[in-house]
C-alpha cells in the first residue's frame, strides 16, 4: 500500500504565541518521530493553492479577511504567517488528491496546521482559518471522487465541516466526539436539512468515556452507513485530542483503542482515504499516534 505523506516547513510559521495548545511543536514532534519511517513513505510537497480553489467553500470577505491578517480572537489567532500556512494547509488535501488520481499513491497523511474543522463558510473559529477538509472534498468531486464520505474523530465536534455540506447530499459527515464540550454542537438530532437530510450521522460521548463506548460506534455505526452510501473516497478529520493524555478534553480513549478506530475505518471500504490532521495538543501522544496511524495505513 503506497502511502503519501504530506508536509512543509511553512505550517511552522503560523504563530499562535506562547502558551498556545496549537503551537509548531506538534508537528516538530510528529516530524521527529517519523524520520524513520519516511523511506517507506511518499513523500510529497503541498501547493499554495489559489483564491479559486478557496472560494470553492468560502466567501471573499473571509478570504481576504484572513489574508490581510485580521486579528480573529484569543484562541483563533491570525498571525502575519497565518495565510501562507493556511493555504498550503488546504494545498496538502488538494495535492494528496491529485497523487491518489494520479495513481502515485493509494492513501495519504496530511500533517498540517492550522486544522480546519471547525471554520464554518465564513467564520474562523476554534483554531482554525480555513476548513482544509471541506474544501479538499469540493476539490474530490472536480476531480471524479463524486460521493465523498468525512469520518471525524476528533474530540471536538467539527461543526465547520458539519454546517458546509448540511444541505448536500453528495458528502456524508459522521462525527463521534465529545458532549459538553467546545463548540456545543453536533447533537444527534443534528442529521441535515433538505436534500442533505440524513446525510449527518453524530455519535456523543459522555465525559470520562473510554475504548469500549467509542468502539462500540466505530464497529457497529459506521458501516452499516458507508454500505448504504457507496462512497468514492473516505476523508478522515484526525484529531487525537480523544486520547487520555489529552489537556483539553476528558475522554479515557487509549492508543490501542485509537489504533483499533483507524484499523475499522481503513477496513470499512475499498476506496482511496485521506487523513488529515486536526487536533491534539499532548505533543508526545500526538506523534506516537500519528505515526501509528500511517503505519496501519501501509498494510
Amino acid at each position: 500500500m503506497q502511502v503519501g505523506y504530506i508536509y512543509d516547513e511553512i505550517y511552522l510559521l503560523h504563530d499562535t504565541g506562547f502558551g498556545h495548545p496549537e503551537s509548531s511543536e506538534r508537528l516538530v514532534a510528529i516530524e521527529e518521530v517519523l524520520e524513520d519511517l519516511k523511506d517507506e513513505l511518499v513523500l510529497l510537497k503541498p501547493i499554495a493553492v489559489s483564491q479559486e480553489l478557496l472560494e470553492m467553500v468560502h466567501p471573499f470577505f473571509h478570504i481576504q479577511k484572513i489574508k490581510d491578517g485580521e486579528p480573529i480572537n484569543s484562541d483563533t489567532v491570525n498571525s502575519i504567517d497565518s495565510y501562507q500556512s493556511a493555504i498550503t494547509a488546504v494545498g496538502a488535501g488538494v495535492v494528496a488528491i491529485d497523487a491518489i488520481k494520479n495513481s502515485e499513491i493509494d492513501r495519504a497523511f496530511c500533517a498540517v496546521r492550522p486544522p480546519g474543522h471547525h471554520c464554518t463558510e465564513d467564520m474562523a473559529m476554534g483554531f482554525c482559518l480555513f476548513n482544509n477538509i471541506a474544501i479538499t472534498a469540493k476539490y474530490a468531486q472536480k476531480q471524479g471522487y463524486e460521493k465523498v464520505f468525512i469520518i471525524d474523530f476528533d474530540v471536538h465536534h467539527g461543526n465547520g465541516t458539519q454546517d458546509i455540506f448540511y444541505e448536500d447530499d453528495t458528502v456524508f459527515y459522521f462525527s463521534s466526539h465529545q458532549t459538553m464540550c467546545f463548540p456545543g454542537t453536533g447533537m444527534e438530532d443534528e442529521i441535515g436539512i433538505g436534500e442533505g437530510e440524513g446525510f449527518t450521522s453524530n455519535h456523543l460521548l459522555m465525559p470520562e468515556s473510554g475504548d469500549e463506548m467509542i468502539l462500540d460506534i466505530y464497529e457497529n455505526e459506521l458501516q452499516p452507513l458507508i454500505d448504504e452510501f457507496e462512497p468514492d473516497i473516505i476523508l478522515v478529520s484526525a484529531g487525537y485530542d480523544l486520547h487520555e493524555s489529552d489537556p483539553l478534553a476528558s475522554l479515557n480513549v487509549t492508543t490501542a483503542g485509537i489504533e483499533q478506530i483507524v484499523t475499522n475505518i481503513l477496513n470499512c471500504a475499498d476506496v482511496p482515504f485521506i487523513f488529515m490532521l486536526e487536533g491534539g495538543y499532548d505533543v508526545n501522544a500526538l506523534a506516537k499516534n500519528v505515526r501509528m496511524t500511517i503505519e496501519r495505513m501501509m498494510r
